[in-house]
């Protein structure tokens, strides 16, 4: 039997994981403001009530009430198990599924999230906030309009500054010698190995955060402002960064328009920010490495086009050529892949400045390679084809490289056209591959999954009290003001703008009572106990997790689906999940949300004491459901009586028009009215 798959695999597989990519691979979804929706997949339906969050990472359908994480709708559409959902989701990701050996007495460990990711947001924050007020930030600000950026570019890519100075970060979150080790761990913070001594990694530097796919921050890049070395600063590999794999402006690319159709890699953070400044926001950039076919599958999942623009050097080239390998073995039928080569001592950044966005444009469209063109003028320069031992050469070189092409009618068409050059037939070509192509086939990349962070101070059930859909915003666009203010100081406070009366001295708890009462007089009141009183709804979760066959006996979760109530949403969800397959533990439903606000209180809930009779629970079940199916029609009701009561009479229907009589004859309608 496989072994068990290590719970810090699934977490980190559903953390690089976007679920507008994993839904829409498979339904046709359409941009709804800031979330995408489309008719459900579970259900028949005119008119869409399914929708995706990628602020949140789940789907949920107001009509039948499906709803969870990616993982979860491929369990849900492909009708596969909770496995191998896993091992289909790892294949596209392009990860392989490890196994571990697990005990009969062992608990299944629950997922966590990376503490890493507040600690960097946090970071980030800090970086923010030092450009807009530290009082060395004008060199920063300085640097960045001389680069033609406005502040709403330096919005968007949340750009900072890391002020002069050892220790500016390390006061402002290194708390105690716990936190400290965890910024070590995060690449915010070095450690000499010597002394001991725990010093800022980024000063005096012009910071640029580095987003993974769901916008959180995963790193950091900065560009010196003195004198140091290097000129570019990249966080080290952590748990959540894996430099070789990301892409830099990815994030932003799709956040703009999630309708790419074409990406173009460029060599540095400043050719993206300066491409997006003058309209074009659809680059990225490798992070300070070689365009790897880790990067390309991320790049073809997005898009079927790949346009990649280098300098016009000698390194320009050798980094293009080194691209082009990697490019082939991702190479489908129906992908394709272009490459621009800028005028010698031109990057991106300066070209695009200098003759405009329309010219820039110009001359990726005319003047860009497609991949194949690239590919032999690169071999005929090395191998001349006008002598039979050029040619010789220039087979050898190209046979198993076109072997790595997985799409077979491009394979055979450039291998049509090695063979005009060469003169050599497709059987000679084939023959010349052959020893080589076991070598150089497409192999599956063999992942370490980042081991899993220890979880944070533990959550309890009470504290989701308030919780709802609006609390849990995306990343971003929150934390700034008008983009044009963006380099601005903020308004500075006095002290002593609110709180005490001018003129008063306030009073000092170590002072002694002067009054007449002496100690003693009275009994300090004792603190009092908070009592958390659980909702129906979340007594209801914490049953289905419990005892998941319940769900049977729930005839219809739409009854109970409250639009705008987000546990009401979990509990269709789960009772849906469970009706289509009865089979699945509380784990799978857990799992089902990991990563997701509603995957935490599902661990809390789940984690909590049980204490109600076994004898009498499918009655408590059955009439907590019935109760909550009766608060979401009364509240319906209510709700549309207000729209109506709001309307012209004239205006009103036969519909409308009979529940303003039912509820005009009602007693405590009829008895308010004068």
């Amino acid at each position: 039997m496989a072994g068990l798959i290590p719970q810090s695999f699934i977490d980190d597989l559903i953390n690089r994981l976007d679920i507008v990519d994993v839904v829409s691979s498979r339904v046709q979804l359409k941009k709804t403001g800031k979330n995408y929706s489309a008719c459900c997949p579970f259900h028949k339906e005119k008119t869409p009530s399914f929708t995706v969050s990628p602020d949140k990472q789940f789907y949920y359908c107001f009509g039948c009430g499906a709803g969870g994480n990616a993982l979860g709708f491929v369990m849900d559409h492909d009708n596969l198990d909770f496995p191998q959902a896993v091992e289909e989701l790892a294949r596209a990701a392009g990860m392989e599924v490890p196994r571990e050996q697990g005990r009969r007495d062992q608990k299944p460990r629950q997922p966590t999230d990376s503490p890493l990711y507040p600690l960097l947001d946090a970071a980030s924050e800090f970086y923010r906030q030092a450009l807009r007020s530290h009082p060395t930030r004008k060199a920063a600000v300085d640097y960045l309009k001389g680069r033609g950026l406005s502040g709403e570019i330096a919005r968007d890519f949340c750009l900072g500054f890391a002020p002069p100075g050892w220790d500016n970060l390390l006061k402002h979150l290194g708390a105690d010698a716990l936190q400290q080790k965890v910024m070590i761990d995060a690449g915010l913070l070095i450690e000499n190995a010597e002394s001991g001594k725990r010093y800022d990694r980024f000063r005096d530097r012009v910071m640029f955060p580095i987003r993974d796919s769901r916008g959180r921050i995963i790193a950091f890049g900065g560009r010196v402002l003195g004198d140091d070395k290097p000129k570019y600063l990249n966080s080290p590999e952590t748990p959540v960064f894996h430099k070789g794999q990301e892409l830099y402006g990815l994030y932003e690319a799709r956040k703009h328009n999630r309708n790419l159709d074409e990406i173009i890699v460029v060599e540095g953070y400043m050719d993206v920010i300066a491409l997006a400044q003058q309209g074009l926001r659809n680059a990225v950039a490798t992070l300070g490495t070689a365009t790897s076919e880790e990067h390309l599958k991320r790049l073809f999942r997005v898009v079927p086009s790949v346009l990649f623009c280098f300098d016009g050097d000698q390194a320009g080239r050798k980094a293009a050529w080194r691209a082009l390998e990697s490019t082939l073995s991702n190479l489908q039928d129906g992908r394709r892949a272009r490459f621009l080569f800028l005028p010698e001592g031109e990057d991106p950044d300066s070209l695009v400045r200098a003759e405009g966005p329309d010219a820039f444009r110009a001359r990726l469209a005319h003047q860009a390679q497609p991949l194949a063109d690239y590919f032999f003028q690169q071999l005929t320069e090395e191998a001349d084809p006008s002598t039979l031992e050029g040619k010789a050469h220039l087979a050898t070189l190209a046979g198993p490289l076109l072997e790595k092409i997985p799409g077979n009618t491009l394979r055979l068409l450039m291998r049509q056209r090695l063979g005009e050059i060469t003169g050599l037939s497709a059987e000679a070509l084939s023959q010349i591959s052959a020893p080589r192509s076991g070598l150089t086939g497409q192999a599956k990349p063999n992942h370490t999954p980042a081991t899993a962070q220890a979880p944070g101070p533990e959550q309890h059930a009470h504290e989701y009290a308030d919780y709802d859909m609006g609390q849990f915003a995306g990343h971003g666009d929150s934390h700034y003001q008008d983009a044009s203010s963006y380099f601005e100081a903020p308004m500075e406070f006095s002290a002593g703008s609110g709180g005490a009366k001018q003129g008063k001295k306030p009073w000092k708890g170590d002072r002694k009572w002067d009054g007449k009462g002496r100690k003693g007089d009275f009994t300090p009141r004792q603190p009092r106990t908070e009592i958390s009183v659980e909702s129906p709804t979340l007594t209801a979760l914490r049953t289905l997790l419990h005892h998941p066959q319940l769900a049977q006996s729930v005839e219809d979760a739409s009854h109970f689906s409250n639009e705008g109530q987000t546990y009401s949403q979990l509990l269709a969800a789960l009772v849906e999940a469970l009706q289509k397959n009865p089979k699945q533990s509380s784990m799978h439903l857990i799992a089902r949300w990991h990563g997701t606000p509603q995957g935490r209180l599902l661990q809390v809930l789940a984690g909590k004491e049980w204490l109600i009779d076994d004898g009498n629970l499918e009655k408590q079940f059955v009439d907590t459901i019935t109760t909550l199916a009766h608060n979401q029609l009364h509240s319906s009701r209510e709700a549309r009586l207000h729209s109506v009561l709001r309307k012209n009479p004239s205006e009103l229907t036969d519909e409308e028009k009979a529940l303003l009589r039912e509820h005009y004859s009602t007693p405590s309608s009829t008895g308010s009215q004068s």
